[in-house]
């Protein structure tokens, strides 16, 4: 039987999606099951589980780097003040705004060997799209992309490198998972590249997904049905705690810790990092079972964690 203290990966073959475009020639899975992260995958030999062809692998916690895209400048932006742009003329509130390029960032990671990265743009104008572009250039299968994705832009961004589409809006519809676009993206970019984002907020005691820059609340909570069910159409998860995102204020363990038990397939925490002391809340929390990824707290993002001891502790633990 498989262990129910680890979450697992079940490795079954590749299929093609229902698409004109050969994906042949696309490159590998950057944060599936590839030769830059078998190192941190461990064949869980006390508990395996073989069914027909199919073998179940465990795979520790791991930290994900981000690229934050906003007017084709790497920027960490506080997600609750992301809005649209009104009549006020307010602006979401920036932690930080780098002279490096996405590109430099995204050689950065190639570096460490750090894969399965987030690299999203705030706002798909043309300048964030073609430093996102550049970006995965930098890094072919080394990153996924959100920000603006659909069934008919996803397939070019991983033809120029993503290994992965990340997604949240376009399968939302007033208020609601719209399954005929969830299953338009499967049909063309295939459930082992799409990495679903049910990033949330709290209400009335509940943690609702948010779309829109995480501005609208959806009538959609998020519960271990809801994950199970969608498991089904994603190869990972991909959760923003929004209320405290941003703000450095520390992690939303109570969420880390559902997505722990809850989730049945790999997912990634967001939100609140400040110190070491946090990656290994997340860690304990999640059972091992959740990566995790940091943004403002860095010091290469104008905080004051230094981001060669998080690529130190991800190389202990990986």
């Amino acid at each position: 039987m498989l262990s129910t203290m680890n979450w697992t990966r079940t490795l079954t073959p590749l299929t093609t999606p229902t698409s004109t475009s050969d994906l042949s020639s696309l490159p590998p899975l950057g944060s599936s099951f590839n030769s830059q992260n078998i190192n941190r995958i461990r064949i869980a030999f006390t508990c395996v589980g073989f069914s027909r062809s199919r073998l179940s692998i465990s795979c520790s916690v791991c930290f994900r780097p981000c690229i934050d895209i906003h007017e084709g400048k790497v920027k960490q932006i506080v997600g609750s003040t992301i809005q649209d742009l009104k009549e006020d003329g307010s602006a979401p509130v920036t932690n930080f705004e780098s002279d490096k390029s996405a590109a430099a960032f995204a050689n950065l990671y190639k570096e460490d060997g750090l894969t399965g990265g987030h690299l999203i743009m705030i706002g798909a104008d043309s300048l964030s799209i073609r430093a996102a572009i550049e970006a995965l250039h930098a890094y072919p299968g080394g990153l996924q992309i959100g920000g603006g994705i659909n069934s008919d832009n996803s397939l070019s961004y991983i033809k120029e490198g993503a290994s992965h589409v990340i997604v949240t809006s376009y399968v939302f519809k007033n208020g609601q998972i719209d399954l005929e676009r969830l299953k338009d993206l499967v049909r063309v970019v295939g459930k082992q590249r799409l990495v679903l984002d049910l990033s949330c907020r709290k209400k009335e005691g509940k943690c609702a997904i948010v779309t829109d820059r995480w501005q609208k609340f959806t009538d959609v909570n998020l519960d271990g049905k809801l994950l199970d069910f969608l498991a089904k159409y994603a190869d990972e998860f991909l959760v923003h705690g929004v209320d405290v995102e941003g703000k450095k204020l520390g992690i939303d363990e109570e969420l880390v810790a559902f997505l722990g038990k809850h989730s049945p397939i790999p997912v990634t925490y967001a939100g609140g990092v400040t110190e070491m002391a946090d990656l290994e809340k997340i860690k304990a929390a999640g059972m091992g079972r959740v990566d995790v990824t940091v943004g403002s707290a860095l010091d290469i993002f104008g905080g004051n964690l230094a981001y060669k001891d998080v690529v130190a502790w991800h190389r202990k633990i990986a």
